[in-house]
C-alpha cells in the first residue's frame, strides 16, 4: 500500500509557475521551455523529498508544461533534449523506488460532452497529460465522467464511446472516478460494463453522493484487472461528513473506515488535504510501524 498527495509540498513552499498568453506572445516559446524545466524542476525536488519521507505516490501538476495545449505552444516539448534529461532522472527515482505517479486532468476536460469541439478540446488535453505521464515514469490518468446535460444515461454512453475512440495509450491510463454531485459508484461501474475503464474509488464522494446504495468494493477491484494496484482517494469533509470541502487534514475515523472497506486487499491511497503532504506522514509512519 502507498499512500501519497498530490502536486503542492508545503513543507518546500513549492510552486508550479504559468504564464499568460500575452506573455508568451511577447517572449516566445522560448519563456514557456523556460517555466516548464522549472515546473520539471520543482517535481524532482518533491519526489526527492518524498523518498527521503517514505512517500510513494504523488500526483504531478498538470501545470508542469504552460499553456500545453494551446496554439501558441509550438514547442515539441516531449522531444526537447534538456525536457529528456530531466524527465529521465525522474523517471529513474520512479522505476528505482517503485514510487506511483498520476495526473488528473482538470474540470473542463469532458469527454462526454454533447459539443464536439468541447470533446475535441478534452482529447488534445488527455493527449499531453499521456505523453507527460509516460516521460515521468507514471501510471494513471484520472478524470471523472463529465455533466449529465439533462439524461445521465446518455451521458454514460457518450462517455464510454468516447473513451473507446481514444488512443491505445491513454486508455491503458486513464481511470474513472465517481464524482460528488453527478455521477455515483453505481454510474461509473455501469459505464465500466459498457468500455471497461477501471474505477478510480473516491470515499468521500462516495459518502456525499450514493443514492443511498453501499460500495461493493469487490465490483470496483474487479475493474483493475490486467491494470495494476487499485487507486483510491480520500478526503475528510471540512465542516462535516459529507462537507464537499476538503479540511486540512484526514480524520483517523474516514482512514480506519476506507481501510474496513478495502478488507486486506492492496491499494495505493491518494490523499486529497489542503496540507498536502503534512495530511499524510502520520498515517505513513502508522503503517511503517505495523
Amino acid at each position: 500500500m502507498k499512500l501519497g498527495y498530490a502536486c503542492m509540498n508545503t513543507e518546500l513552499k513549492t510552486i508550479f509557475r504559468t504564464l499568460r498568453v500575452a506573455t508568451a506572445e511577447a517572449e516566445g516559446t522560448g519563456k514557456i521551455k523556460e517555466l516548464t524545466m522549472k515546473n520539471l524542476e520543482t517535481t524532482l525536488e518533491i519526489l526527492r523529498w518524498n523518498l527521503e519521507h517514505d512517500i510513494f505516490f504523488y500526483r504531478a501538476s498538470s501545470s508542469i508544461v504552460p499553456l500545453s495545449t494551446h496554439p501558441i505552444n509550438d514547442w515539441i516539448w516531449w522531444e526537447d533534449s534538456d525536457v529528456l534529461t530531466i524527465t529521465d532522472e525522474i523517471r529513474t527515482i520512479v522505476e528505482e523506488n517503485t514510487m506511483r505517479v498520476s495526473v488528473h486532468p482538470g474540470q473542463y476536460t469532458v469527454l462526454n460532452s454533447p459539443k464536439p469541439e468541447v470533446v475535441r478540446k478534452s482529447i488534445e488535453d488527455l493527449e499531453y497529460h499521456d505523453k507527460l505521464i509516460q516521460l515521468l515514469g507514471g501510471s494513471d490518468i484520472i478524470l471523472h465522467t463529465g455533466g449529465a446535460y439533462g439524461d445521465k444515461e446518455a451521458a454514460k454512453q457518450r462517455f464510454a464511446e468516447a473513451y473507446l475512440a481514444l488512443s491505445p495509450s491513454i486508455r491503458q491510463r486513464l481511470r474513472l472516478e465517481n464524482d460528488d454531485k453527478t455521477f455515483t459508484v453505481r454510474d461509473v461501474l455501469d459505464v465500466n460494463k459498457i468500455c471497461g475503464v477501471p474505477i478510480c474509488f473516491d470515499i468521500h464522494h462516495h459518502n456525499c453522493n450514493n443514492d443511498g446504495n453501499p460500495v461493493d468494493y469487490a465490483e470496483i477491484l474487479e475493474t483493475w484487472k490486467g491494470y495494476g494496484t487499485p487507486k483510491i482517494h480520500i478526503s475528510t469533509g471540512k465542516e462535516g461528513f459529507t462537507d464537499l470541502r476538503h479540511h486540512d487534514l484526514v480524520s483517523e475515523t474516514d482512514f480506519n473506515e476506507l481501510l474496513a472497506l478495502l478488507r486486506g486487499t492492496d491499494a495505493d491511497i491518494m490523499f486529497e488535504a489542503k496540507l498536502k503532504e503534512q495530511s499524510v506522514l502520520p498515517f505513513v509512519r502508522q503503517l511503517m510501524n505495523k
